[in-house]
């Protein structure tokens, strides 16, 4: 489990190494949705994240914005990720975004591509765990 004080830099830390989260919606039909995700960038205290508002998870984010990410770690530890989705519209994140994931820029090519969607979690809280026994840690972000 990562060991930095700082609540923030544990949270990205652990995200940037798990590669890959799983989101947590409820989805247009009012059942559980889960599916892959990818942390891309920390600003301001903000953990930014990114879809299409051609896909089912961007309505089901516009009905519901309360979701949960899961990622798991080394030696069997995990975070848990909660919070209110909240949209930018702000270009230069976009482009900040798109410069450190070649695979976001290949899919939208521009940050003013009009399906490109950024968002980061408001009232942010994580759960750092693991089983070694010592209690999980929280975090309000």
């Amino acid at each position: 489990m990562p060991s930095t004080s700082n609540p923030v830099n544990a949270v990205t830390d652990f995200l940037v190494k798990s590669q890959v989260q799983y989101l947590a919606t409820i989805g247009l039909d009012d059942k559980p949705k889960v599916r892959p995700f990818q942390f891309l960038l920390e600003e301001g205290g903000r953990l930014y994240f990114c879809t299409s508002n051609q896909k089912p998870v961007f309505q089901e984010m516009q009905k519901h914005p309360y979701v949960e990410f899961c990622a798991s770690g080394a030696n069997f530890s995990w975070l848990r990720l909660t919070g209110k989705v909240i949209f930018s519209k702000d270009l230069g994140l976009k482009a900040r975004i798109q410069d450190v994931s070649p695979i976001v820029k290949s899919i939208y090519q521009t940050p003013d591509d009009p399906v490109f969607e950024v968002f980061y979690l408001d009232g942010a809280a994580a759960t750092l765990a693991d089983f070694s026994g010592n209690p999980p840690r929280t975090f309000r972000l």
